[in-house]
């Protein structure tokens, strides 16, 4: 049959409905087919382009819903706040798992200042009995979490948000007493000397703020404080918090204790700071951490909503973007890390971002304060991935310096979640570290924990890794000398413990066995490879006293007749390294034997 088209017809960019006869050739299908295809191509560019910008480090609630940027519905954590009733809520969460952001949704969804149904609209919230609560009460909303580095600095940004508030209710002061008048003078005098480098006379910023607050608009006021603990912890980090804990704790402790003004408040943070002042004599606090039900769903990703962020950005959740940004439990839900999810969406590359994204000075500083116990548990870690331990997280590492309380930083910083709660009454816990992107940070760490160089045993192992022999071998004798006390090295057991605590580098490729029987005696160290066609390795340790050069050889040697005579590979299949390491002190001589 005979099939008549328009001439115009065969563009696909004009429609044009005139029909001018002609038999089609073949040629004819052809173009046809070539301009569907540059259609096709342009309008998957364009619709890619139209896609929603992606929110990386975004804090603002408003410009999220306003500008185009892809948004995860968590309102209905406002219907959560309202149900519960808490006078004071804690949340702690890690670092960008969500808190700023969704602090600003909460300010933003009640303050009377604003006009906020437009950014709402479409939401869960909006669905329920609560939508009539939309920008009905006055709002205070602080965040802290600029508030790092030097006193002078922490000081700074304090009062500048507090600058920031009084400026935008300065229209409510107009009507004040003779008294009133008197102390509204001497708070803007105090906070407008930002370069003085002292808190004095801040006491009741926040307190007579939200009097005057609920006498403007006769309603209560709610209360929000982002990364509330941030100066606590850089104080403590950089040695002034004598400086500031009593003025910053009386600050918060008036708006959110003593206050007659308050409906309800809400802080985050990533752990409780407890033995002040602040939370004394509270007897409604509710602290909410990661093992607890109460908003749980509400910071970081559930499954499905990663899925659908990377579905709609054209990649999938496979099993290799669970294993580097999956893993965290937070009460019962597996929670993806929002911030790693985000940035692997926008440069579609499997790479570590959350470790990136801030200092770790606070649990070096806490590893440097660690009892001998708690070097048990860290290799145990470090071998086997989890670690069964007393947790306390309900106290501040710096207030109790507990290797209960340093497990609980760990956890309440993202470095380690939850595998199983043994005993929540005595506080026993299995614990594990999450992911393969937060086990790269662990390696960092580790090195930190041995005093040695992060970069010497990078190379090592990326050596060993790959099968480098000669660059092991320096590295390996490189990362004995930087090691900081010959004293430590006392015998054979010292080194293969050493080795054993850097082993953090292999536990993503290599399974690390370690004084397991195996062929016809005991190993030292043996690291199988996950994958099949990679290298195992079989290591045993050598320690003489007052050893030479040619007599650390013959040791070395002695450790792979061992090796091979007891047959601890007998397990091992594909390709097998025999290492035999002799030492004295930092010297040490490596034999590398191929199978």
């Amino acid at each position: 049959m005979k099939k008549v088209l328009s001439k115009n017809n065969l563009c696909p960019y004009n429609f044009n409905r005139e029909r001018i006869h002609y038999k089609v050739k073949p040629v004819s299908l052809k173009i046809t087919v070539c301009c569907l295809r540059i259609w096709y191509n342009t309008f998957r560019k364009r619709a890619d382009h139209m896609k929603l910008k992606l929110p990386l480090g975004l804090k603002s609630y408003e410009k999220l819903k306003r500008e185009n940027y892809y948004a995860v519905d968590k309102t209905l954590m406002i219907k959560d706040f309202l149900e519960r009733g808490n006078e004071v809520t804690l949340i702690t969460r890690p670092r960008r798992f969500g808190k700023t952001i969704n602090m600003s949704m909460m300010a933003e969804f009640f303050d009377i200042t604003k006009d906020s149904k437009d950014i709402f609209e479409g939401t869960n919230i909006m669905k329920t009995e609560y939508a009539s609560q939309i920008n009905q009460y006055p709002v205070i909303f602080l965040t802290f979490a600029n508030a790092k580095g030097v006193l002078f600095n922490v000081i700074q940004q304090i009062k500048l948000q507090l600058q920031n508030l009084y400026d935008k209710y300065s229209f409510i002061f107009s009507h004040l007493t003779e008294f009133e008048s008197s102390n509204y003078q001497m708070i803007k005098e105090n906070l407008l000397h930002v370069a003085d480098n002292n808190f004095n006379n801040i006491n009741n910023t926040l307190s007579f703020l939200m009097e005057q607050m609920e006498r403007y608009y006769g309603k209560k006021v709610m209360v929000f404080i982002d990364e509330y603990d941030t100066p606590f912890i850089e104080a403590h980090i950089n040695g002034f918090y004598d400086d500031i804990r009593s003025p910053l704790s009386s600050l918060l402790h008036n708006a959110l204790k003593t206050s007659a003004n308050l409906q309800y408040a809400m802080l985050t943070g990533i752990q409780r700071v407890a033995k002040e002042n602040i939370f004394s004599d509270l007897n409604n606090l509710t602290v909410c951490t990661v093992k607890d039900e109460e908003y749980s769903q509400y910071f970081g990703f559930s499954e499905d909503e990663t899925k659908n962020l990377l579905e709609y950005y054209g990649l999938s959740l496979n099993e290799e973007v669970k294993q580097m940004y999956d893993g965290y439990r937070f009460a019962d839900l597996e929670i993806y890390n929002p911030w790693s999810i985000i940035n692997y969406a926008s440069r579609k590359k499997l790479e570590p971002y959350w470790v990136n994204t801030s200092s770790n000075k606070m649990i070096r500083k806490a590893m440097a304060m660690r009892d001998r116990a708690f070097d048990r548990d860290y290799e145990g870690l470090i071998r086997f991935g989890t670690v069964k331990t007393f947790v306390r997280m309900e106290t501040s590492f710096y207030e109790a310096n507990t290797d209960a309380s340093l497990w609980g930083l760990f956890i309440n910083a993202g470095y380690l979640t939850i595998d199983e709660i043994i005993s929540e009454k005595d506080g026993i816990y299995s614990l594990k570290i999450p992911n393969e992107e937060v086990q790269k940070e662990f390696q960092n760490l580790t090195a930190h924990y041995l005093k040695v160089s992060e970069t010497t045993l990078t190379e090592m192992f990326v050596a060993l890794k790959y099968g480098m022999k000669e660059y092991f071998i320096d590295r390996y004798k490189k990362m004995l000398l930087e090691f900081p006390s010959y004293h430590d090295l006392k015998d054979e057991n010292s080194y293969h413990v050493l080795f054993l605590g850097m082993c953090a580098w292999l536990s993503n490729d290599y399974e690390i066995i370690s004084n397991k029987e195996e062929g016809k005696g005991r190993c030292d160290i043996i690291l199988k490879a996950k994958e099949a066609n990679k290298t195992s390795y079989v290591l045993e340790f050598k320690y003489l006293k007052g050893a030479g050069k040619e007599q650390l050889k013959r040791a070395a040697l002695e450790a792979i007749e061992q090796i091979k005579e007891k047959q601890y590979d007998v397990n091992l299949k594909e390709k097998v390294v025999y290492i035999g390491l002799a030492h004295h002190a930092k010297e040490a001589e490596l034999i590398w034997i191929n199978k």
